[in-house]
């Protein structure tokens, strides 16, 4: 009979079941029989054998948590019965590296070249405001252009006055990072003149720019802000339409990942996949960047045995722990996750969806460990510092240089950022319940398909993508930032 439960690892404890399963019922995995204790539902898990009460739970081949009774073999796993292992801190020891290679022939794709060098993989107009009391200024300007046949983002957000501080310098650093985004083609920066994060107190933090292709327009000053912002537009339109697409080696796309409105199968199906390939990328000369610092807690040492030396290696443990203080300073538990959602798709403890969200960055050697919005610079995978929060994961991942950001999920989001957000359906059923929301169905993996026939499918999708064809966000116009907010509000 056909398999309908999966062991991820050979040291796995429990087995995740493929469709819903009574009471009674015999599970199968290969030779593998396992009659069934309790109902247990699709994406969620059983034990293989017997667990004793403080015993490990086995999952990925690593321990998501302890049995909090006595658990038979065959029966239901999930908040009932486990608890998570985790603490507020944690001591690390650099062991050394642990190292992968891959080969991948190069290839390219086609993109624009920048003044400066950087790459871009669209050619848009952009409207970033300094502050959120120009926002709907933003917007009549944007809907004013596209009146005209020039299509505009204007990326609203809520900050730029009344913030102090490291939590002012955050929302400088995100703004600015995306104002040079090598993505746009024109982006006009749209202050109202008094707010905290004026144009005097912005500017340096865009060190060198291309003047040409950023301009800046302060509303108080202007009689018509409308007639002067659409003049602005008109002349980076101008300019935009002269840029032509080039042969681009692949290794210089900047790739992002993010999970969101995870499974039991995003671990196992769709973050896998992006894990092999970000070994392909990161092999060739590539960059990728991992970010959701919250979803590495209980999975950690998977990545830092990964780090090329002792002092990434300092780093990243010290990003770890900085994210638990930022929890412990805010009278929070570190272990506060999985969501309601996760629980529902058979995720029990952070752990478990920790150690499914790093599959994402593969077996890649661990090369850099990067501040909030901080630009990447070294080939291989970066760790990012910030939330697991999409909006703001995604944005963070885009002012850091991505070009096209990988989103997995299980559950479905049509949600996207200003730069392309792949979505990969973790299950086929959400693929083909929400097919206007999702551009690649890692659900075949449960199927028959291989990894690395889906690897391949993959990877032309994402050359495809950098080359002009519209992911699913932008089809449909879903795009959105959202910035990191740790200070008081004046």
């Amino acid at each position: 009979m056909k398999d309908n439960m999966i062991i991820v690892n050979s040291k796995d404890s429990v087995a995740v079941a493929l469709c819903d399963i009574k009471k009674g019922e015999i599970c199968r995995y290969g030779a593998l029989t396992v009659t069934v204790k309790d109902d247990i539902p699709f994406g969620h898990k059983l034990a293989l054998f017997d667990i004793k009460k403080g015993e490990n739970v086995i999952k990925y081949g690593s321990p998501i948590g302890h049995a909090t009774q006595n658990i038979e073999k065959g029966a239901y796993l999930h908040v009932h019965n486990i608890k998570t292992n985790l603490a507020e801190s944690g001591d690390y020891v650099f062991r050394g590296t642990q190292e992968y290679f891959w080969n991948e022939q190069d290839d390219f794709f086609m993109g624009y070249r920048r003044k400066d060098g950087r790459v871009g993989v669209r050619n848009e107009i952009w409207i970033v405001p300094t502050v959120g009391c120009v926002n709907k200024t933003a917007e009549r300007l944007a809907k004013e252009a596209e009146k005209i046949g020039i299509k505009v983002l204007a990326m609203t957000h809520p900050y730029g006055c009344s913030q102090m501080g490291e939590d002012q310098t955050m929302t400088q650093k995100s703004l600015a990072a995306l104002v040079k985004h090598p993505n746009a083609g024109g982006v006009l920066v749209l202050s109202l003149g008094c707010e905290n994060n004026n144009l005097k107190e912005f500017q340096p933090f865009l060190e060198e720019y291309d003047s040409e292709r950023i301009r800046f327009m302060i509303t108080q000053e202007e009689e018509d802000e409308i007639e002067k912002g659409l003049a602005h537009i008109k002349a980076l339109s101008h300019l935009a339409e002269k840029d032509k697409r080039e042969k681009i080696p692949f290794r210089e796309l900047i790739i992002g990942f993010k999970c969101g409105g995870s499974d039991a199968f995003s671990g196992i199906t769709a973050n896998p996949l992006c894990g092999c390939l970000t070994d392909l990328h990161t092999s060739a000369g590539g960059r990728a960047i991992l970010t959701e610092v919250p979803e590495m807690f209980g999975a950690e040492d998977s990545l830092f045995v990964r780090c090329e030396s002792e002092e990434v290696f300092d780093q990243a443990t010290a990003m770890i722990n900085e994210f638990k203080n930022y929890y412990v300073n805010h009278n929070q538990v570190v272990y506060e996750n999985p969501s309601p959602g996760n629980k529902a798709g058979g995720i029990t403890t952070l752990e478990e969806k920790s150690l499914g969200c790093i599959q994402k960055g593969g077996q890649a050697t661990v090369t850099d460990v990067l501040a909030y919005a901080e630009q990447v610079k070294k080939s291989g995978l970066s760790l990012l510092t910030g939330p697991g929060n999409d909006m703001v994961s995604c944005t963070n991942l885009a002012a850091s240089g991505a070009h096209i950001i990988l989103f997995t999920t299980g559950r479905g989001t049509p949600f996207g950022t200003v730069v392309p957000t792949l979505k990969i359906s973790s299950n086929s059923a959400l693929a083909q319940h929400k097919a206007n929301w999702i551009d690649f169905n890692a659900g075949v993996l449960l199927e028959g398909t291989s990894f690395e026939e889906a690897t391949k499918k993959l990877m032309a999708l994402l050359k495809e993508t950098a080359s002009g064809k519209l992911a699913k966000n932008e089809e449909n116009d879903y795009r959105e930032i959202a910035i990191f907010k740790d200070g008081v509000t004046l």
